[in-house]
């Protein structure tokens, strides 16, 4: 037999445990130092394509 609880938990105590499941946040942007666009921190720049300095994906101007 499986174990299943005695009594019914309410729903705000199940609520309660879910409540940082809902919650959301807006990512991290630093200024990408090359071209000063808003980027994903330890992520390639979309716009000019350098990382730490150093181009890494060749993009057309």
């Amino acid at each position: 037999m499986a174990i299943v609880p005695k009594r019914k938990h309410s729903q705000a105590r199940r609520d309660k445990r879910r409540s940082n499941v809902w919650k959301l946040e807006a990512p991290t942007l630093v200024k990408c130092p090359q071209c000063g666009e808003l980027k994903v921190p330890h992520k390639v720049c979309g716009k000019c394509g350098y990382y730490k300095g150093q181009e890494v994906i060749k993009k057309e101007a």
